[in-house]
Formats: structure tokens, sequence, C-alpha cells
């Protein structure tokens, strides 16, 4: 019965179908979809989009800074250290973490819609969903990340800082299973417009982790192997605390209804959105504090035109399109110009050492 329902869930639109019109709608929404866009609509339209996309950044903003965190505190271990551990980051960030992002973005489409429509249990099942396919593929990385050392010589690299990023990335392995859940997590609370947890959670752990890298890194003697195993705790905890969260909270009643086999079946239709998800993300892993506003605005609009159609306001949808895409331009000024007059100034946050700076 549970596998028939979902089944069902799947094959019925989200948006229904019928007439001539093509769409259900009530005498509301009809008059909404067929009125000129005011000025009031586009202020609030505004709202409900930074409303969105400003925790949304800050969660991005906090989960990038535990791995600057623990590469600065490497930094102070010396030159050596400090190049393995950066590589090793970047590293990671390319083979494993931005799939993994791009393919859990998928849920910003299907969680957003069945929220929108109401279909609350298939929420829970799209997110089980995709944290079976992560975890599955996260182990292919991890045989990866093991193996940096003699891929990273393979291509040509310094074999000191290569052995110094193998140790470094094989102590990372935890965070990616991590990781993976996690944006799971992110996306199942943000297309029910739950965000502000999400920033708590972050920076509670973001603070911690400083904590634990001071203690694991300094204290402990471990060096740059404590920044590696600090950043994986962190990442746990992290997912501990949203796990909590989605767990007791009444917020997710609806939407959370415990493990369902029903994760098990229709894994292709993940994988069909997926896919192009992770693709589009790995073509644009570069630049990636510079990309954390935009990635909060893009999974704000994901969500509010998400949650529109579902619930069959076309017009809605397509004027939060509009206002993310002027947002985006006025974005995307602001920081380029902002990273050209700081690009000095951010080197030496990291390095510490002046001298790098004319490297």
């Amino acid at each position: 019965m549970e596998r028939e329902g979902e089944n069902a869930s799947l094959r019925s639109p989200l948006i229904q179908i019928s007439g001539q019109d093509g769409v259900i709608l009530d005498n509301d929404t009809q008059q909404n979809n067929k009125r000129v866009v005011e000025r009031r609509e586009i202020l609030e339209e505004v709202t409900k989009q930074l409303w969105l996309a400003g925790p949304l950044i800050s969660v991005g903003l906090l989960n990038f800074c535990i791995q600057i965190i623990s590469v600065m505190f490497v930094g102070h271990l010396g030159e050596l250290p400090l190049s393995g551990a950066s590589m090793a980051t970047s590293f990671a960030s390319v083979t494993g973490l931005s799939l993994l992002m791009g393919m859990a973005s998928a849920l910003d489409t299907l969680c957003g819609q069945s929220y929108g429509a109401k279909q609350h249990r298939m929420l829970g099942i799209h997110m089980q969903r995709a944290m079976l396919v992560l975890m599955i593929v996260s182990i292919p990385l991890a045989v990866v990340w093991v193996n940096t050392r003699s891929i990273l010589i393979f291509f040509g690299q310094d074999p000191q800082i290569s052995a110094e990023a193998g140790k470094y990335a094989q102590l990372l392995v935890p965070s990616l299973f991590a990781y993976g859940i996690l944006q799971c997590l992110h996306r199942f609370l943000q297309t029910q417009n739950i965000v502000f947890p999400m920033v708590f959670s972050s920076g509670a752990t973001t603070l911690l982790h400083l904590f634990m890298c001071w203690v694991m890194v300094f204290k402990s003697g471990l060096g740059s192997r404590g920044a590696a195993i600090a950043n994986s705790i962190s990442h746990w905890i992290n997912v501990l605390i949203l796990t909590l969260y989605v767990k007791f909270s009444p917020s997710c009643a609806k939407s959370w209804t415990g493990f369902s086999k029903a994760a098990f079946h229709n894994i292709h239709f993940f994988l069909s959105h997926a896919i192009p998800s992770a693709i589009m993300l790995l073509s644009l892993n570069t630049g990636t504090t510079a990309w954390m506003v935009p990635y909060g605005l893009g999974a704000a609009v994901s969500t509010r035109v998400s949650n529109e159609l579902g619930a069959g306001r076309h017009w809605t949808a397509r004027l939060a399109l509009c206002v993310v895409l002027v947002m985006a331009i006025i974005e995307g000024a602001l920081v380029g110009i902002l990273m050209i007059l700081i690009r000095n100034f951010g080197a030496m946050l990291i390095v510490m050492k002046y001298k790098w700076l004319n490297m």
C-alpha cells in the first residue's frame, strides 16, 4: 500500500491539469495570474526572497568557514602543512563536495513542489531517497580521497606537498558522508521555509570548530591531522543537531513521518534530477566564496518558484524569477568590486605572512 501510494504521488502531476487552460485554479488564483504586477507585489516578493536568501547565504558561508578555519590553523604550522591542507581542501571540493551538493540540489525541485502541492509526506521520502543515493555515491569518492597522494603526484604535483595533502584528505573522508546527509537536510528544511534552525546549527558548529581546531592542532600535538579530524567531527555535529530538530520539531511533523521503504523505490526518478544538477554545479565550481551569495539567492528562488508552482500560482512564480534576476545582477557587480578590493587583505588573513602575497 505504501509503495502504491508513493507511485501515485510520483505519477500524479504536482500542478493539476484540466480543460483548455490546462490548470485547475480557484478564482483568486486565476485573478492573480491575470493581474498586472504592482509595486507592492514586487516589494513583497523581494522581502520573501531576502527572508529566505539571507539565512541561506549565512549557512553557506558558515559551513565554508569550517574549511577555512582548519586551513588557517594549519597555516601557523609552516609552509608545507599549509600547502598540503590547502591542496587537500581544494581537491576535496572539486572531487567530492561539489558533486554531492549538486546532486542534493535535485531536492530543491522535488521537495519544493511537493511542499507547494501539500504532499508533505513526500518530502521525507524524497530526502531519504537522496540520502541513500548520496551515501552510495560517497563510497567511490572516498576511495578517490584515500588515494589523493598518488593522484596528485600522477598529475605532476610536488611529492612532499602531495604527501601532506594525501594525509589530510584521508582524515577528511568521514566528513564526506556527513556532508551528503547535511545537504539533504538543508534542502528538506529550506523548501519548507524553515531556515533559521540551519543558521543556528551552522553558527554553533562553526564556533565549536574554532575551539576544536585550537585544541586538536596545538594542544593535542596532532598538527594538521588534528585540523582534518576537527573538520570531520564538526560536520557530524551539524548533522546531529539538524537530525534532532527534524525528529522532534513540530514544524516537521507533517513532512517527517519516519523511515519508509518507499525511499528504496523509484531511485531513477531522483537521479533524473540529480545528475543534471551535479553536472551544472561541477561546471561552476570556481571562486567558491564569491558564489556563496548567488547560491543562497538561487536556493531561495528555487523554493519560492517550486512552492508557487505547486500551489498553482504561475504569475507569482514568474514574478519571483524576475525579481531574483535583478537582485543577482546587482549582487554580481557588488561582489566583483569587493573581491578586487580585498584580494590582498584576504591572502593576509589566511597565510599571515606578507611575503606570500607576491608568490
